[in-house]
């Protein structure tokens, strides 16, 4: 067993089990992203020809047409503020869309209504069964595994995808960013959401509610069909700006009268649970951790501001007990019956059938040709 390590420059440690450091106790990523990532990328610098270029070809393939591309907005910092990015400065014309998995917290609701009437946009709200995403969620409680996002994430990508592609729109804006998520969380921590082989294996032990409506996709539909045969594109522009968490939200806050909440993720009542509880205290996981470390990389936070935060949990003991209490019920389980998925023995991804290989290969492809510039572990 590891001797506990903290690197010298950002904030992972060896909650990462496979995190190495170098002779001056600096870990691999920080490497990665000074050596690899930080010279080509420039904290968003230099890229506005580039920015141009992919501009005027979502508004030349939406000529004419209501909607120029699709935009999936949380509620959350990033898509709000690629929300107003898109129409305030790039001038383009988004359908705004929302995946209502049936976890949204109630500042997440307040923040997608002020920008959506500022703005003055459309807005499509589509709605995921409840007793499939319930019965979806709770088989993954009752598997073992750390990684319970991906009942409500894999339909966020899915309908995005199939409403572009049944609807002839190219271009899917995403707010998914180097500046504050060059950092990933590390792959013991979670998992592939498109791997249909392992979330069919968990539905099949665990499941109890026939699938019938449920939006799965798969990583052949995601990296295959959606960008080679139905020519749709998802694109990451706020990584061809400045990008600063700090300004981004002054302004959200003062133009919209958006709502910020304490932790990333956290607009989503699932998510809260599983990475400001669940995760912390039953596998000793601190999403924190690479969240503070990709802005202590891009200059945004101080290593020292980093770990005086993380001395104090996400959520107190007396709010994580209430969130406990109301996911049992939304999951239509007693609170003992959590409490028995929270104690039993922790599983990983391998603990059930799965194709990690083969996206093992595919990321590292990506990774050569320049696609994926976050840093993976």
């Amino acid at each position: 067993m590891k001797t506990f390590q903290v690197c010298t420059n950002c904030v992972m440690d060896t909650s990462d089990p496979n995190i190495k450091f170098d002779e001056k106790g600096v870990c691999e990523r920080c490497h990665q992203y000074y050596n690899d990532l930080l010279p080509k990328w420039n904290k968003g610098e230099g890229h506005e020809a580039e920015l141009k270029t992919i501009v005027s070809k979502i508004k030349k393939a939406g000529k004419g047409k209501p909607y120029d591309c699709l935009l999936g907005l949380s509620g959350g910092f990033d898509s709000s503020y690629m929300l107003h990015f898109a129409i305030k400065e790039l001038g383009l014309k988004p359908l705004v869309f929302h995946v209502d998995a049936g976890w949204n917290m109630p500042v997440g609701i307040h923040n997608i209504e002020k920008m959506v009437q500022k703005l003055d946009v459309d807005l499509k709200i589509e709605k995921i069964n409840w007793e499939e995403e319930r019965d979806f969620q709770l088989a993954f409680f009752k598997s073992g595994v750390p990684h319970l996002d991906i009942p409500q994430d894999l339909a966020f990508v899915a309908v995005l995808d199939k409403y572009a592609a049944q609807n002839d729109i190219k271009y899917i804006l995403n707010g998914g960013n180097i500046s504050t998520e060059v950092i990933v969380n590390p792959s013991s921590w979670g998992y592939w959401g498109t791997d249909s082989q392992h979330n069919k294996d968990i539905m099949k032990r665990f499941g109890t509610v026939e699938m019938k409506t449920y939006p799965f996709t798969n990583i052949f539909k995601r990296k295959i069909y959606m960008p080679y045969i139905k020519r749709v594109k998802v694109l990451k522009l706020l990584n061809y700006i400045p990008y600063v968490k700090k300004e981004a939200e002054n302004l959200l806050k003062h133009e919209y009268g958006w709502e910020p909440y304490p932790q990333k993720h956290f607009e989503s009542i699932m998510t809260k649970f599983i990475e400001g509880y669940w995760l912390p205290k039953r596998f000793g996981f601190d999403v924190r951790k690479p969240q503070f470390s990709s802005l202590i990389l891009t200059g945004q936070m101080s290593r020292e501001e980093a770990l005086e935060k993380l001395q104090k949990p996400s959520i107190s003991e007396e709010e994580g007990e209430v969130l406990f209490c109301e996911v049992a019920r939304m999951l239509g389980i007693t609170k003992e019956e959590l409490q028995f998925y929270f104690d039993m023995p922790k599983k990983t991804y391998k603990d059930y059938k799965n194709t990690e290989s083969l996206f093992s290969i595919g990321t590292r492809g990506l990774k050569f040709i320049g696609i994926d510039k976050l840093i993976r572990k």
